[in-house]
């Protein structure tokens, strides 16, 4: 059998599409055009979430052809998904990567951990939850969330 005809027969292998997600996006995400660059910060995780985002932006669920896309700098991300309570050592550097993203931008608590602590709450080392360093626009719940989870979040940013 040739190459070109078993790929032909064999053809896309991808989880298919969710629904589209219901409700209405977070205002800054209709000015987003339908297309989101993604940065991902560590905010003091176990890295659960960081294996199950990596499973979102694989070849499986393919999270990029519903418009969100990685990059390496907060210059140049509109969503900056967060994982992680926000250890103390953390909590500055938050907040400047937050900050030096352009607006309209949207923080994204990925996991547990990131919404109420989690397992972490009330540690030591721990400054608090997301939304107690920076403001937040969604949350992405689960312990370790699945990756459609993470997914439709960021469809809802996208609005695909």
């Amino acid at each position: 059998m040739s190459l070109l005809r078993k790929i032909r027969d064999t053809g896309r292998v991808a989880e298919d599409a969710p629904p589209r997600p219901a409700g209405t996006p977070p205002r800054a995400a209709r000015d987003l055009s339908g297309s989101a660059q993604v940065r991902c910060v560590d905010a003091g995780s176990c890295n659960g979430c960081e294996i199950e985002i990596a499973a979102a932006f694989g070849p499986v669920h393919d999270a990029e052809r519903y418009g969100a896309r990685l990059v390496a700098s907060p210059r140049h991300a509109d969503v900056a998904l967060v994982t992680g309570p926000v250890t103390r050592n953390m909590a500055e550097p938050l907040r400047r990567t937050v900050a030096a993203m352009p607006r309209p931008r949207l923080v994204v608590a990925v996991g547990d951990c990131a919404i109420d602590g989690g397992e972490f709450a009330g540690g030591y080392g721990i400054e608090g939850t997301v939304a107690d360093v920076v403001p937040t626009d969604l949350q992405v719940p689960g312990c370790p969330p699945e990756p459609e989870a993470i997914v439709a979040a960021l469809r809802t940013v996208t609005g695909r």
